[in-house]
């Protein structure tokens, strides 16, 4: 005749504590797989110094206003386009983000451009009679794909420069660097060497305006 055996209710606990253990395991090892990693931030560098022939140029006084554009810039996502597949889709890159908007960071690469190329740079609210201002709109800003491992910074813009409430000149400025990688870090930095170029050709045209006149 056996006799049956009563488990000792130290070892019954223990092996609840033990399934209860296994069952938290597991459960925070699913959530810990299904957790999104951490964005990748991008920014445009830091703005190195124009050779002497370029800072010798002065440009006198200049109100830079701050960058405007459309709503979609401004925020920190980064935008791509496949034109080769659908031209009027935007996408954005899921796990990468620029550490601020684009429109605040060209705002700043501008202004520095420009102080660099000799001129006294003001703000809106150091902004005095006679002082011209310059006004500069966003009409595109993408890393652009014209084929599968073909890509681009896109960056246009519209340059206005006034004097009080009067339009002394507007022009134009598209530019488009190739980008090195066809990626999200790729398209950053072509889209930061697109920049750059807008902001010397913003700065030639400044040139040609004489801004120190009355």
């Amino acid at each position: 005749m056996r006799i049956p055996v009563t488990p000792h209710p130290n070892r019954k606990l223990a092996a609840c504590a033990a399934v209860l253990a296994l069952f938290a395991s597991l459960s925070l090892g699913g959530c810990a797989s299904n957790k999104a990693p951490p964005a990748t931030q991008f920014d445009f560098g830091p703005a190195m110094p124009p050779t002497q022939a370029a800072a010798s140029n002065t440009l006198g006084a200049v109100v830079v206003s701050d960058v405007t554009g459309s709503s979609a810039l401004d925020n920190e996502r980064m935008f791509y386009r496949l034109s080769y597949a659908d031209a009027l889709q935007a996408r954005t890159y899921a796990n990468s983000r620029w550490t601020a908007n684009p429109l605040q960071m060209m705002t700043q690469r501008l202004r520095t451009r420009i102080a660099q190329a000799g001129a006294r740079v003001l703000s809106d609210t150091d902004a005095s009679l006679g002082v011209p201002i310059l006004r500069v709109d966003v009409e595109d800003f993408v890393h652009d794909f014209s084929g599968v491992n073909q890509s681009q910074g896109l960056v246009a813009v519209r340059a206005s420069l006034f004097r009080g409430h009067t339009l002394v000149d507007q022009k134009h400025f598209v530019r488009a660097v190739p980008a090195p990688t066809p990626d999200a870090a790729g398209g950053a930095r072509a889209l930061a060497a697109s920049t750059d170029v807008i902001a010397a050709d913003i700065v030639a045209w400044l040139g040609t305006l004489n801004l120190q006149s009355r």
